[in-house]
């Protein structure tokens, strides 16, 4: 099943919402963690034993991971794969963007079936020029995996470059029109998405990129359930609201991880 597929099924079994797991320093204080590579390995055993089949989605940081060198990166290794196939779909945030062979690499690294750290999506930059994101489309398709574009990030430096504008187009604008270009004629759902923002405020573009929606800020950053329904409207189906910290600071005990995301999804659904 291509990823389009898998997170259309995911999100009717689990609800819509992604859980990110960022362990930042803050985050492993607040658990009673130390701030060091076994209190990261602590952290993650325990989102993926509350989280594992239990969601549609998680979304590892990848940078929280990697502060910690080597060893961070093998806990990441190992967490992806222990959350993969379990019925919930690992959506990896790093954020990558390069040309050419490094691109490519990129790409082999994450979304080839085959690799040690491959997830079922990951996150990527197109501010080098769409085009140079084939690689990345091109080894997910491949693989039946998915990779979602950032558009509209609601960071405040975000507007400068994505609401440039060509002509009568915006940037925000021809990445998603690109995107709808890629998932057309896709059933169900296509499998490359697009990175848009809980709280820019308004969308102002055309979303119905036939395409999930990675929607980070909502819960603890700001973004509410109106929000959501002002912002998506007719393609809320597609929605996939992302919460960290909003989840997370249930913990660390296992079932009060999971009653609070089981919370969120019942929000969200309602809506």
């Amino acid at each position: 099943m291509s990823f389009g597929s898998r997170a259309r099924a995911a999100m009717a079994a689990y609800g819509p919402a992604c859980v990110g797991i960022d362990p930042h320093a803050s985050l492993l204080a607040e658990w009673g963690l130390p701030d060091d590579v076994e209190g990261l390995d602590r952290f993650a055993t325990t989102c993926v034993e509350a989280f594992a089949g239990k969601v549609a989605f998680v979304k590892p940081q990848s940078a929280f991971f990697e502060r910690f060198g080597a060893r961070g990166v093998v806990v990441l290794e190992r967490t992806i794969q222990d959350l993969r196939h379990t019925g919930s779909l690992v959506i990896l945030d790093v954020k990558r963007g390069d040309i050419g062979s490094t691109a490519a690499a990129y790409a082999d690294a994450y979304l080839d079936e085959d690799a040690p750290m491959a997830a079922d999506a990951i996150t990527v930059s197109p501010f080098l020029g769409f085009g140079s994101l084939q690689p990345f489309f091109d080894v997910a398709a491949k693989n039946d995996a998915g990779v979602f574009v950032l558009a509209l990030t609601s960071n405040p430096e975000g507007p400068e470059v994505q609401h440039a504008r060509n002509g009568d187009t915006t940037v925000a604008g021809a990445i998603l029109a690109k995107l709808a270009e890629l998932n057309a004629g896709q059933h169900l759902m296509g499998s490359f998405g697009a990175v848009v923002g809980a709280t820019i405020g308004d969308a102002a573009e055309d979303l119905a990129i036939n395409g999930p929606l990675l929607v980070p800020g909502f819960g603890a950053q700001g973004g509410t359930v109106d929000d959501i329904r002002r912002l998506f409207g007719s393609v809320i189906d597609n929605v996939i609201p992302s919460t960290s910290r909003g989840v997370l600071s249930a913990g660390p005990d296992v079932q009060a991880l999971r009653d609070s995301v089981a919370r969120v999804n019942a929000e969200l659904v309602g809506s």
